[in-house]
Parts: C-alpha cells; sequence; structure tokens
C-alpha cells in the first residue's frame, strides 16, 4: 500500500509522510545489564499481544550470553498473565480478530517449515476471544518469515558471534523503525548510533523499542517509509515553505547586484 500511495502521489509530485511495517530487533552484547534486557525485551515483544508497530520482533544476542538469557526469558514466558486487558494484573490481552489469530497460526507452521524451534508458546488459548500464547522462538536470520511482521507476540531469538554480526543482522531487513542496544560499553554504544549502526529512524540505548517518547520524532527509514512525525520539524512535513519579497519603494532591486537599466 505504500509502494502505491507513494507512487501515485509522486506522480503529481506531492510528498508523502508514511509509517509501514516494522521490524525492530534489540541487541544484547556479552556485557549488557540482563535484568534490565529481559524486562525491556518481554514489555516490547509481549506489550499490546505484539500489536504495536514498535513491537519488538527480533532478540539478537551474542552467543557468550544467549544461553542464560534464553533461559530466563523461558521461565518469564510461561508466567505472563493472560485474559481481559482491563483486568488489574494482566500483562497479555487478546489478538485483535480471527483472522490475526490464523495468521498467527500459518506463521507458526511456516516457523516450523523453516526449521526454526519454538522454545515456547506457539498456540492459540483455549478460551473465549482471540488469545494465543506469547512465543518465544529460536530462529536463523536466514529465514524467511524473520524478515516478515507478524502483528502478534512472537519474537524471534537470532544468536551472533559478535557485535560486527549483530548489526548485519539487524540491518539485514527491508524495514527501519525501531531499534535497540544492550550494553555498558560507551564505545558500542556510539557506534550503535552513528552511521556505521542502527538504520532505523529509533535507536535507542538500555531502553526498548516499544516507545513513542514525547517530543521525539517518531518515524522510520526503508520500507517503513520516511518523514517523521512529532519532534521538532514534524510540522514541515504538513506544510509548505513559501519565501516572500516586498518591496515598498520605487527602486527595483535586482538579485545578485543585476543592472538591468532601461528608459
Amino acid at each position: 500500500m505504500g509502494h502505491d500511495v507513494a507512487a501515485r502521489v509522486g506522480g503529481r509530485l506531492g510528498r508523502t509522510l508514511l509509517e509501514l511495517g516494522g521490524n525492530n530487533a534489540v541487541v544484547v552484547l556479552d556485557d549488557a545489564d540482563m535484568d534490565l534486557a529481559m524486562r525491556a525485551v518481554m514489555f516490547g515483544a509481549v506489550g499490546t499481544a505484539g500489536q504495536r508497530c514498535t513491537t519488538t520482533r527480533r532478540l539478537i544476542v551474542t552467543n557468550e550470553v544467549a544461553d542464560a538469557l534464553e533461559e530466563r526469558l523461558v521461565r518469564a514466558y510461561a508466567s505472563v498473565p493472560t485474559g481481559d486487558p482491563l483486568s488489574e494484573g494482566t500483562l497479555l490481552g487478546p489478538l485483535i480478530d480471527e483472522a490475526a489469530v490464523q495468521q498467527f497460526e500459518v506463521v507458526m507452521t511456516r516457523i516450523q517449515e523453516e526449521g526454526g524451534e519454538i522454545l515456547y508458546g506457539g498456540r492459540r488459548v483455549n478460551r473465549e476471544g482471540f488469545f494465543v500464547e506469547p512465543t518465544l522462538v529460536r530462529a536463523d536470520a536466514s529465514m524467511s518469515v524473520v524478515a516478515e511482521e507478524t502483528f502478534a507476540p512472537i519474537l524471534y531469538v537470532l544468536r551472533v558471534r559478535d557485535f560486527d554480526e549483530a548489526i548485519a543482522v539487524h540491518n539485514g531487513v527491508r524495514q527501519g523503525l525501531s531499534s535497540a542496544v544492550f550494553t555498558r560499553s560507551v564505545v558500542a554504544a556510539e557506534r550503535f548510533l552513528s552511521a556505521a549502526g542502527s538504520d532505523c529512524g529509533i535507536a535507542n540505548v538500555n531502553l526498548g523499542t516499544s516507545g513513542a517518547e514525547i517530543g521525539g520524532a517518531f518515524g522510520g527509514e526503508k520500507e517503513t517509509g520516511g518523514g517523521r512525525e512529532a519532534g521538532s520539524d514534524a510540522w514541515k512535513a504538513y506544510m509548505r515553505r513559501q519565501t516572500c519579497t516586498i518591496n515598498y519603494g520605487s527602486d527595483l532591486p535586482l538579485a545578485q547586484g543585476v543592472r538591468f537599466d532601461v528608459e
């Protein structure tokens, strides 16, 4: 839809501000605060049942800490209260409709066909409504399903050797909305925020992907569409700049000091 809208508006040389898909990732390095990272990943992946443009879809974690983080996430996923989102204590509510549940089930089948391993969840919850289990999947970045956005609480765990590979995997999708890195290293943090790091419109350090911070310029790059909503310069996307000059005298000043004398 975004491609079609951009082409139609571009045909009349108009401008677009598009917020399309997101495939947001959290990178966790060896030196990260694991308690902080786990809480951020849980909220980003499970909060709003994964139905948020900035939901955490991919967890990219270095081999040294991957086993321990996986184990903690499996235990945490098993403890998530599911039910009426208006009830106190509920952390995981329903998907929006039956079609969303069916799409979730299709993706679960694809995950297994492509060689992914479901560490937790993966099923519809047997109760009235459109509920599914929070799902944790050990996956590989080469799996086609990992490169797609599914509006459901599915988190792909991707193991990498080092920060270089983490950035390559992070940037190796078509979308570019929100991103995060967890590290105690100032050097790693600065690299993630630089042109050599995250290619997303939003990049966070030791904070999850799911915020829409008040005052921040919100939007993404690549197939997320470009442009920014909110922030100090967002108004420019909705307005046109017009240069106005008013001559209060009887002389005719010309640009760049040009002389053009006529009788």
